[in-house]
């Protein structure tokens, strides 16, 4: 059954700039609705291969602080536009949720990049879900994604690492249409 509405939906997905986010972000309530739809991705043997960790209030502060103390104890030679921009990437928007991939690499029938596509999903997700409660968000990442000094302040286990962070917060002035590849320029027939 075709739904013309919610074809409409995805064609007018758009990211809002983190720093463009307004308060109020989500309450409690619609960041819990927000993730409830969110979390139907999918998940081959039901593993459950991530979870979030939200910032509201005033976490994203506290939490950009400790990464620049943390980039500075790494990088004592850091520029201090670069460690003003570890404080404050998570102070913009209302809501931040980081998004951590369980990987079980030894699984015997689940393959380590399926469970970090069903992450992924989880990721792409949460901002169509965002998007549908009436907010605006961005998918972020960083050097704290890839970084495990940055991973151990998130309390992440040696099998988990954090993929995105995903920003939510009112839309303010709607961004602008960015150019998007044609179909034929990303589709193509198998050749046998």
């Amino acid at each position: 059954m075709r739904n013309d509405l919610a074809l409409q939906f995805l064609r007018d997905r758009r990211s809002v700039p983190a720093p463009q986010l307004r308060r109020p972000g989500p309450s409690t309530a619609e960041l819990h609705a927000i993730i409830e739809t969110a979390i139907r991705v999918p998940d081959h043997g039901k593993l459950v291969p991530w979870r979030l960790i939200a910032f509201t209030g005033d976490a994203g502060t506290r939490y950009g602080e400790a990464l620049a103390t943390l980039h500075a104890r790494v990088d004592p030679a850091a520029p201090a536009a670069r460690l003003a921009k570890d404080r404050d990437r998570f102070a913009h928007s209302p809501a931040v949720l980081a998004v951590v991939a369980r990987i079980d690499d030894r699984h015997p029938k689940i393959p380590a990049q399926e469970q970090l596509l069903s992450a992924g999903c989880l990721a792409f997700n949460l901002l169509l879900a965002a998007q549908a409660e009436g907010f605006g968000a961005q998918l972020l990442t960083g050097w704290s994604c890839y970084d495990r000094n940055a991973a151990r302040l998130l309390g992440l286990a040696g099998n988990e690492r954090a993929i995105a962070y995903i920003h939510i917060g009112g839309r303010g002035d709607e961004p602008p249409e960015r150019k998007r590849p044609d179909v034929a320029d990303v589709l193509s027939a198998w050749q046998a």
